[in-house]
């Protein structure tokens, strides 16, 4: 195998860049993607896509090195991004059968299909990774807790989002929307954390604290989980007064996903909390 798909892990990069990549093209062929889950399907596939090409060109132009400044554990890196590979197109993969897939469409059957065969292909891959026990912060338990909660996070925004889809945008009340809020706001504090743990030089010149940041950020999330939990369900499951949906049997399917999605966010939350105070 010639260029940057060398070896068995550059094989293995190569398939998932073509099967993710098969499973984007028929859904393009498809047609134009105006359910939130389906759209959240489509970015998956294109994320599949790109890591495993960007990875493969850095370490064959060997730029990996340069940047090793920025990022003293590449191991890690390629380890906790094929992980988290695996858990979306995992994601993707069921949504895409539960939601689009049925016995006559050909077209949805086949992107089932391809985009199956790439989650496996991202399981080896994540697998042989683990292996070989790279050390770093996104394979270290709290990387792995923090990447959980904001693909979690992701889920939760995409039910809410299809939520009110479904229904009608004019059906909005305000405790939802403070809820969608606040795992917004959850979701993009996560982010900046995993990304200040992973650029070391950023967080040495930094003034505060990194790990008193995530002590009060934790404290903060797990409230505002709670208070999103009990708004959600208050505002979301009160139907006496009007139902936004147009067929009875869909009408808590994303109502449902969001409150389990938020209880379990707020468990590892939880988790994480009494991680960081076990840290100090």
């Amino acid at each position: 195998m010639c260029g940057p798909f060398k070896g068995c892990q550059g094989i293995l990069r190569l398939l998932e860049i073509i099967f993710s990549a098969l499973s984007l093209i028929v859904v393009i062929f498809r047609g134009v993607m105006v359910s939130p889950w389906g759209v959240w399907c489509e970015f998956v596939w294109v994320f599949c896509i790109t890591v495993p090409l960007v990875l493969s060109v850095v370490e064959a132009k060997m730029w990996h090195i340069l940047l090793a400044a920025f990022l003293p554990n590449w191991a890690d890196l390629t380890c906790g991004l094929t992980s988290l590979c695996a858990a979306m197109i995992t994601s993707a993969t069921v949504i895409f059968a539960a939601v689009f897939v049925c016995l006559s469409c050909i077209v949805d059957i086949l992107c089932f299909i391809f985009s199956l065969f790439a989650t496996a292909v991202f399981l080896i891959d994540a697998v042989m990774q683990k292996k070989k026990f790279p050390s770093g912060y996104l394979c270290s338990p709290r990387g792995g807790l923090r990447t959980t909660e904001a693909f979690t996070a992701c889920l939760i925004l995409t039910a809410a989002t299809d939520h009110f889809v479904t229904g009608e945008w004019s059906f909005r009340p305000f405790g939802m929307v403070c809820s969608i809020i606040v795992f917004a706001v959850c979701l993009l504090v996560t982010v900046v954390i995993i990304a200040l743990n992973l650029l070391k030089l950023l967080q040495c010149l930094l003034s505060f604290r990194l790990s008193v940041m995530e002590l009060v950020f934790n404290i903060v999330a797990v409230l505002l989980y709670l208070l999103a939990v009990i708004l959600w369900s208050i505002f979301g499951y009160k139907r006496n007064k009007y139902n936004p949906y147009i067929c009875d049997k869909c009408s808590f399917a994303d109502m449902n996903t969001v409150v389990i999605g938020a209880i379990v966010n707020l468990v590892f939350y939880i988790v994480d909390l009494v991680l960081s105070f076990k840290s100090r």
